[in-house]
């Protein structure tokens, strides 16, 4: 199992021109025959490059999905991406991953039973559109015209309400597509044997590394970890292992923290990194006086090394996981985490960096700023 690293690429940023202005990463082509995508945002060769009109965490749209697009939040606000300009954005840009457009509900406490049937058709059209692009756009060619890998959505329905999209998945493309994707576990259970062999991407939004651990125990294999930079964003650094640390003979565990607060001002003096045992390079080149200093000066270095720390901390979770796994300890060692850790992570007394409007869940129009502005002119004062 791996996460994305806040590396799953939605087509919001190159897509949003269109069809108006044609995108400058439209334009690029790499002269060693790499994804123009992965060159344009200079990710690694090793990092998986996934591309999704999802986000994580979703939000809700002002407008519906219709037969023939899906809506989308971008940085100039909501609009329409039709299936077609998405599988050309698909073809031209070449990442390893491309997540199928699935007429996925948010937000909905019930589901109707023509909402139901609408999704189950839509969802299957959308994909028959994006394998007859990938037929054209030759699929199996190597460097230039190869097509990435596709992951069919799940609908966050049960099994049996979604049985003939599935049926179609199985009958009619199942050896075109190459995993599938979650975001609602309860679309996991009981899948049929063709389909249940498939690797599985989460587009959930695990809050805690608990919930992390309870998508790997149904089958997850690819996670989405938002939590990780909104932790970051609230000072806070993580400090979690995976397996726990052992207990002595009788000793009764009382719930330690998943992190650490560094606006507390106890670390204002404190030259110990942030985690004791992390091998990071904030942790062995800085301590938590310097990263504390940062944050209250408002300083992004500040947030950039928490991230560096952050990283590596769930880095060493999912390692610790594989080797759990490996060694048969899985469910026995996710026993001593929940015991171990406390359920949530620590509240923060701090305030974030400059926020970004589309980094939240749109709330509708005239909203507040989130924080207060850190200068002012001094003639006011």
């Amino acid at each position: 199992m791996s996460y994305d690293r806040d590396w799953l690429t939605r087509p919001v940023k190159v897509l949003e021109a269109t069809p108006h202005a044609v995108p400058p990463v439209y334009k690029y082509e790499p002269s060693d025959g790499a994804s123009p995508l992965r060159r344009f945002i200079a990710l690694p060769d090793e990092t998986v490059l996934i591309l999704g009109a999802r986000r994580t965490p979703p939000v809700t749209t002002p407008t519906a999905n219709s037969d023939t697009s899906v809506t989308i939040s971008t940085s100039v606000g909501f609009r329409q991406l039709s299936v077609a300009d998405y599988a050309v954005a698909v073809s031209r840009l070449r990442p390893d991953i491309v997540v199928g457009l699935g007429d996925i509900p948010f937000g909905a406490d019930s589901i109707s039973r023509n909402r139901i049937y609408k999704i189950n058709d839509r969802t299957s059209k959308w994909l028959f559109e994006q394998l007859n692009v990938s037929t054209r756009c030759g699929d199996g060619e190597a460097a230039e015209g190869r097509w990435p890998a596709l992951f069919a959505p799940l609908l966050p329905l049960p099994v049996e309400s979604q049985k003939w999209y599935l049926d179609i998945l199985m009958e009619n493309m199942s050896d075109r597509i190459q995993g599938l994707v979650s975001c609602d576990p309860i679309s996991l259970a009981g899948l049929p044997s063709e389909l249940a062999t498939l690797p599985r991407l989460s587009l959930s939004d695990p809050r805690t590394p608990h919930h992390i651990l309870r998508e790997l125990s149904v089958g997850i294999d690819i996670c989405t970890v938002a939590f990780v930079s909104r932790a970051t964003d609230a000072g806070i650094a993580l400090t979690f292992t995976f397996p726990p640390p052992p207990l002595s003979a009788g000793e009764e565990a009382q719930p330690q923290s998943l992190g650490t607060d560094m606006w507390q001002h106890v670390h204002a003096t404190s030259i110990i990194p942030l985690s004791l045992k992390c091998t990071c390079y904030t942790c062995t080149k800085h301590h938590r006086a310097y990263v504390q200093h940062l944050l209250v000066a408002k300083e992004m270095l500040g947030w950039v090394l928490l991230q560096i720390h952050n990283h590596e901390i769930l880095d060493s979770f999912l390692s610790g996981i594989r080797a759990s796994i490996a060694g048969n300890t899985f469910e026995r060692d996710c026993t001593a985490f929940a015991r171990y850790y406390e359920p949530e992570l620590p509240e923060t007394s701090g305030l974030g960096p400059r926020v970004r409007g589309y980094q939240f869940k749109s709330e509708g129009p005239a909203e507040a700023k989130r924080n207060p502005k850190a200068y002012s002119n001094m003639k006011n004062k």
